[in-house]
C-alpha cells in the first residue's frame, strides 16, 4: 500500500509524464516493481497510460476523489472570496493547508495548471502561519526534513525558525520577504478553528514595492477580514474559531 501511495507521489506539483523506469529511480525501486505497482494503479484508474510512448500520468480515479474532496470541503465557496481580496488590494490572494511538510495551496491566484501547488512550510508565510498554530496530531518544526535555502534569507537554522514561529503567534500573522524568491513579499494569517488550530492559511503575495511597510497594516486587515470570512464559509458552526486577533 505504502509503495503504491509513493507512485502517486511522484506526480505531485505538476510532474510531467513518467515511465515505470523514471518511478522505479524516483522511489529507489526495482523495475519489475515499479512495473507491477504502476499497472495495478493503472487497472485501478488512479494512473494512465499513453498508448504512444507507454508512460504514465494520473488518472481519472485521482480526478474524480480530488473534486469530491475539493467539494466537501466546501473549497468552491473560498475562490469568490479570495478573488475579492486580489481585486481589492491588488495583490495574489491563496489559501493553503498543510499536508506534512508542505503547505498545499488549494484555491486563490497561485492554482495554474503551469504551477505546482505545494510550498515548504519553513520558508513560506503560509507554511509558518500553519507551523505556529498545528492542529492535533500534526508534528512541529522539529520534525521537518533538512531546511533548504531557496534564497540568503531563508531560515535553514531549527532554533531560528523557531524564534520566528514564537513571533508570528504573538503578532498573530507571518511574512516571508524574499524567503523563497527574490522580490516577493507575502504575508498570511490562520482561519482557526474552535480548538485553536489553523485549518487554513490565507496568504496575499505581492512585490515590496506594493506590499509597503507604509501600507502593511492595510494589507493585513484585508487579509484578517478575508480570513475570518472563510472560517464562516469553510468550518461547521461548531468547529470555528475565526482569525486570529491582532
Amino acid at each position: 500500500m505504502q509503495r503504491a501511495l509513493d507512485v502517486l507521489h511522484c506526480f505531485h506539483d505538476n510532474a510531467p509524464d513518467l515511465s515505470a523506469s523514471e518511478i522505479s529511480r524516483r522511489l529507489g525501486l526495482s523495475p519489475s516493481t515499479a512495473h507491477r505497482l504502476a499497472r495495478t494503479l493503472q487497472g485501478a484508474g488512479f494512473l494512465e497510460q499513453d498508448p504512444r510512448t507507454a508512460r504514465y500520468r494520473l488518472g481519472p480515479a485521482v480526478t474524480e476523489l480530488g473534486r469530491l474532496s475539493y467539494h466537501q470541503r466546501g473549497l468552491h465557496l473560498a475562490s469568490p472570496e479570495l478573488k475579492d481580496l486580489a481585486r481589492r488590494t491588488g495583490a495574489t490572494a491563496d489559501l493553503a493547508l498543510r499536508s506534512g511538510p508542505h503547505a498545499v495551496i488549494v484555491a486563490g491566484g497561485s492554482v495554474t495548471p503551469k504551477v505546482g501547488l505545494r510550498r515548504p512550510l519553513h520558508s513560506t508565510a503560509l507554511g509558518k502561519v500553519l507551523l505556529a498554530w498545528p492542529r492535533p496530531g500534526e508534528s512541529g518544526a522539529e520534525s521537518l526534513p533538512p531546511l533548504r535555502a531557496f534564497t540568503e534569507r531563508t531560515i535553514v537554522d531549527r532554533a531560528t525558525l523557531a524564534a520566528e514561529l514564537e513571533q508570528v503567534r504573538a503578532q498573530h500573522f507571518a511574512i516571508n520577504d524574499g524567503e523563497s524568491a527574490q522580490g516577493i513579499r507575502t504575508l498570511a494569517v490562520p482561519v482557526l478553528d474552535h480548538l485553536g488550530a489553523a485549518r487554513f492559511a490565507v496568504a496575499l503575495r505581492g512585490t515590496p514595492e506594493l506590499i509597503t511597510t507604509d501600507r502593511f497594516d492595510w494589507f493585513l486587515t484585508q487579509a484578517t477580514t478575508c480570513a475570518h470570512a472563510l472560517a464562516v464559509l469553510l468550518l461547521p458552526p461548531s468547529q470555528r474559531g475565526g482569525a486570529a486577533e491582532r
